[in-house]
């Protein structure tokens, strides 16, 4: 096969995943210590590199897969990062991608054999390269997201309540958000379908179970529907980070 545009330059193309997952009623971000060098033993991102015969999502998936375990997870890509020295290694272009996943379906053993952990988003340490730039971009792009399509529930195990649900979004938002107008936005969308069971222990009465239906929302979607959450805040504090 002929060989094209063999007098331009070449430069390594990066994918690097900001997966995040909500645990302990926390937003949270899984990071590793790197296991080689530049930068050697400080806090990371998981990351590889394109390999030739793969597409752009496909290898920000084997990356994913490599550390969690998991195929199916919601993942977009969020922006280009590309700097003259932004990796002292070599010219290297990164494809950032951000991904929301159930922490309970995470492999934590396979997780851990790469030095993983999860850290709350709001101590996030110092990360390498521009690391911490790209966190700071997917956290504005996951508040935009969740105000005007349902992906907060991805990070939900299948059933839950509404007091996690509410806890979700102000954990996504960092603001504490009024009760009321929370709970009469997201029932008045139709999406959830409320369960017979409650949840033990949480309190005397106990909260019902809700399920999102995915399917009643595709269906909404193609008939033109458009999800929004943008609920009122509380009047009494912002949440301190």
């Amino acid at each position: 096969m002929a060989k094209f545009y063999k007098e331009y330059d070449k430069h390594l193309v990066a994918l690097d995943c900001i997966i995040f997952g909500f645990d302990e009623g926390e937003l949270k971000l899984l990071l590793l210590k790197r296991k080689f060098e530049p930068a050697k033993g400080e806090w990371s991102l998981m990351g590889g590199f394109l390999k030739s015969d793969e597409s752009l999502d496909e290898g920000a998936r084997r990356v994913l897969h490599q550390l969690t375990g998991l195929s199916d997870i919601y993942m977009e890509q969020l922006h280009v990062f590309g700097e003259l020295n932004r990796d002292p290694g070599e010219r290297t272009i990164s494809i950032a991608f951000y991904a929301l996943i159930k922490v309970d379906e995470n492999d934590r053993k396979l997780a851990e054999t790469h030095g993983a952990h999860w850290v709350s988003v709001n101590q996030i340490p110092q990360l390498i390269f521009d690391h911490n730039q790209m966190v700071d971009k997917a956290l504005r792009t996951l508040r935009s997201r969740t105000e005007r399509k349902p992906i907060g529930f991805e990070l939900l195990p299948e059933k839950f309540t509404l007091p996690q649900l509410q806890s979700l979004y102000e954990a996504i938002n960092q603001e504490q958000l009024d009760k009321r107008n929370f709970r009469k936005r997201i029932l008045e969308t139709g999406l959830l379908e409320k369960l017979d069971e409650k949840e033990k222990g949480a309190s005397k009465k106990g909260a019902y179970y809700y399920m999102f239906n995915k399917e009643k929302y595709l269906m909404y979607a193609e008939m033109g529907f458009h999800f929004q959450m943008k609920v009122k805040k509380s009047p009494l504090i912002k949440i301190t980070t």
